[in-house]
C-alpha cells in the first residue's frame, strides 16, 4: 500500500503540470486579453476593468490616451484598439498582468506559486482569488452535495427494486422515465420550473435568488431550515433530473449481476428468506461501485450543469465565477480554479481508489499496476 500510494501521489505531479500546460498553450493563442479589456475600457469600447491598474485611475487613464491621440503620434501596437496609445501606457499595463515576461518565464512563475497554495489577486477584482474562491464555495458545495445525496437515495433502492423486479412492468415504465429525464437537459428543465412554480405564468411558490431570504438572520433554527430547503428546491430539482439514471441502471445491473453468482444460490439452499439474501449477502459485494465512486460523484456534481443553473436561478457559486473570469480574461481566477479542481480531481480519484479497499478488503493494491 505505501508504495502505491507513492506512485500515485508522484504521478500527480506530471498530470497537473501537464493540465496547466495545455491550458496556458490555449491561453497564449486565445484572441483578446487582460490587456486588451483595459484598452477598450480606456478607449471606450468596453466595461470597468481598470480599478486595480497601477499607477492610475480609469479617468487617468483616459486622459493620457486622449492627449497621446491629440498629438498625432501614432504607435503601432500589437494590441488591437492600441493605435495612439502611450507605449509607455502599453508597458505598464503588461507589467500589471505580467505580461512583459516570456511564456515560458510566466509559466514557470505561475506554477512555482500555485506550488506554494500562493495564487495572488483578482485582475479586475481587489481581492484575493482564494479569498474570491471560498467566497462562492459555499453555494457549489450545497448544490454538489445535496444533489449528491438526494441522487444516492432515491437511486439506490430504485435500482435494487428494478433488479429484484427485472423484466416486469415496474422495470420497464420506470426505465422510460429514467431515460425521458436523462434526455432533457438541465436548464431546460429550470426554465420549466420557473415558469411553473416560480411566478413565471402559474404558480408563485418559489423564489429565484439566493440561497436564502434577506431576513434570514432573524430566523429562528427551524425557520433557517425551512427556507434553505425553500430556495434549494427548483435549483437541485433542476440539476437532479438527469443525475438518477447512471446510478439506478449501474446499480441495477450490479444487482443482477451479483444476484446471478453461485454464493446465492448457495444461500438460499440453506434456507435463508430473500431479503437476507439480497442486504446481507448481495448488498455488499453489489454496492462496492457506487460507495468507491461516491466521492467522484460528489466533485463531478461542481460541474454538470451548474454555470446554467447558477446563471438560471442567480446562484453565485463558482460555475458562475469561472464563466465570468473567462469571459472578463481574469486569468489569475481562471488558472487558479484550474489548478485547485484538477489537484482535487487527482486526489478525489485516488481517494475514489482507496475505497474500493475499504469496502473490499480482499483488494490488494501493492499488486496493481498505476
Amino acid at each position: 500500500m505505501p508504495a502505491y500510494l507513492l506512485r500515485r501521489v508522484l504521478l500527480m505531479i506530471p498530470t497537473l503540470i501537464g493540465i496547466m500546460l495545455v491550458s496556458f498553450v490555449i491561453i497564449q493563442f486565445a484572441p483578446g486579453g487582460p490587456v486588451e479589456r483595459v484598452i477598450a475600457q480606456v478607449t471606450g469600447q468596453g466595461g470597468d476593468a481598470t480599478s486595480r491598474i497601477s499607477g492610475g485611475s480609469g479617468n487617468d487613464m483616459a486622459n493620457a490616451t486622449q492627449n497621446r491621440a491629440a498629438s498625432n503620434d501614432p504607435v503601432t501596437s500589437k494590441y488591437r484598439g492600441a493605435q495612439g496609445l502611450d507605449p509607455e501606457f502599453i508597458k505598464q499595463l503588461e507589467k500589471q498582468f505580467g505580461f512583459d515576461k516570456p511564456p515560458l518565464e510566466r509559466f514557470g512563475k505561475m506554477m512555482w506559486d500555485y506550488a506554494r497554495f500562493d495564487f495572488g489577486r483578482s485582475y479586475f477584482r481587489d481581492i484575493d482569488v482564494v479569498d474570491l474562491i471560498l467566497e462562492k464555495m459555499p453555494v457549489s458545495i450545497s448544490l454538489g452535495l445535496w444533489m449528491t445525496l438526494i441522487s444516492y437515495m432515491i437511486s439506490v433502492p430504485l435500482g435494487v427494486a428494478k433488479a429484484v423486479r427485472d423484466g416486469s412492468r415496474f422495470d420497464v415504465w420506470t426505465s422510460s422515465v429514467i431515460v425521458i429525464g436523462y434526455a432533457i437537459p438541465g436548464f431546460l428543465f429550470a426554465i420549466l420550473l420557473i415558469v411553473l412554480f416560480a411566478g413565471g405564468t402559474f404558480l408563485d411558490w418559489f423564489p429565484l435568488r439566493g440561497l436564502t431570504s434577506d431576513n434570514w438572520a432573524q430566523l429562528s433554527l427551524w425557520g433557517k431550515v425551512v427556507d434553505y430547503a425553500w430556495h434549494m428546491a427548483l435549483p437541485l430539482s433542476a440539476l437532479a433530473i438527469s443525475a438518477f439514471a447512471t446510478t439506478t441502471l449501474l446499480t441495477k445491473n450490479s444487482f443482477l449481476d451479483e444476484i446471478r453468482k453461485q454464493y446465492v444460490q448457495t444461500a438460499r439452499m440453506k434456507g435463508l428468506t430473500e431479503n437476507q439474501v439480497l442486504y446481507r449477502h448481495v448488498f455488499r459485494n453489489a454496492m462496492l461501485l457506487l460507495i468507491a465512486g461516491f466521492p467522484g460523484a460528489f466533485i463531478g456534481a461542481f460541474f454538470s450543469g451548474a454555470l446554467l443553473i447558477e446563471t438560471i436561478f442567480s446562484l453565485d457559486g463558482l460555475g458562475l465565477l469561472g464563466f465570468e473570469s473567462i469571459v472578463n480574461r481574469d486569468y489569475a481566477v481562471v488558472f487558479a480554479n484550474l489548478y485547485i479542481f484538477s489537484l482535487l480531481g487527482l486526489v478525489v480519484a485516488l481517494i475514489s481508489d482507496l475505497s474500493y479497499m475499504w469496502v473490499d478488503p480482499r483488494i490488494d493494491f501493492e499488486t496493481r499496476e498505476v
